[in-house]
């Protein structure tokens, strides 16, 4: 699950100064109220419960500070409870505050996207289908959204429009047919993984005979999927998606798909609620 380190410290980096007004900007509440060599603890808290992802950003964004040292409680991907401290951080006051909405937002951010993969992941246990994310990611954040789904349990599908040619339908319009499209992207970039969107199991067979080992199986109904798991199961990679609920993920899950991909895991998920304690002073 390790996101990259130097793209934690440019996110972090670019988060501080959205908050500061640049990079040599101050909190000037906190320059006003507390004296500069005053040294505090916090402690990080989950305000619900929740699947904790990406407490490793938000330290680091503690960590950017000079004197501040920090320490985690619980490791990304573990389940916890209204109340439990995620880590301890001390450092000057000063920086602790500037420090907290930064973090917070991105701890909350990707805690609520881990929070929602893993309760699509529960819901598909034992069927043996995964839940898919999509391209539908925050601008910027994709590399933390997509680590936090894995967090909570589910599969990425492709980082970007790079990693994996995917041909939908104005593709399909464009190139004349499934067949014609496939084969050009064969042609132009021979070792890039391609995958296909189909809608009917005519189109399933063209994309599969044509050397698609992936189809999309866009918004098909239980019924068709399984008429398409029968056409074509085992000869390519099945994957459910459009209109997907969590409360019928099973009942698509059972007609033989491998995956089903829901967007919703990464535009739709509300925030884990998590906080930051000061904790109180010795008198």
């Amino acid at each position: 699950m390790n996101l990259d380190p130097a793209w934690v410290a440019d996110v972090v980096a670019r988060a501080l100064a959205e908050d500061l007004g640049g990079p040599d900007g101050v909190d000037v509440t906190s320059v006003a109220t507390i004296p500069a060599d005053q040294v505090d603890v916090v402690d990080m808290v989950a305000r619900a419960s929740g699947v904790v992802a990406g407490l490793p950003v938000a330290l680091a964004v503690f960590s950017s500070f000079e004197g501040v040292s920090v320490e985690a409680v619980v490791d990304d991907g573990a389940a916890v409870q209204r109340g439990d401290v995620l880590a301890t951080i001390t450092g000057p006051t000063r920086a602790l505050l500037t420090a907290e909405r930064t973090a917070l937002n991105l701890i909350s951010r990707a805690s609520g996207v881990a929070t929602h993969t893993r309760r699509w992941a529960d819901a598909l246990s034992g069927t043996g289908a995964q839940v898919l994310d999509t391209r539908k990611t925050t601008p910027g954040l994709r590399a933390l959204e997509k680590y936090a789904v894995r967090a909570g349990g589910g599969t990425n599908k492709r980082m970007g429009l790079y990693d994996v040619a995917m041909i939908k339908d104005n593709h399909k319009l464009a190139a004349g047919s499934i067949t014609a499209a496939y084969e050009k992207v064969r042609q132009t970039f021979p070792d890039v993984p391609v995958q296909v969107e189909v809608t009917t199991v005519a189109e399933a067979i063209e994309a599969v005979t044509a050397g698609a080992t992936f189809l999309l199986l866009d918004n098909m109904a239980p019924p068709l999927l399984r008429e398409v798991v029968a056409a074509v199961g085992g000869k390519a990679e099945l994957e459910a998606t459009g209109n997907l609920t969590l409360d019928r993920a099973r009942e698509f899950a059972e007609t033989g798909v491998n995956y089903l991909s829901v967007g919703g895991l990464t535009h739709s998920s509300p925030i884990l609620d998590i906080a930051l304690d000061l904790r109180p002073r010795e008198a």
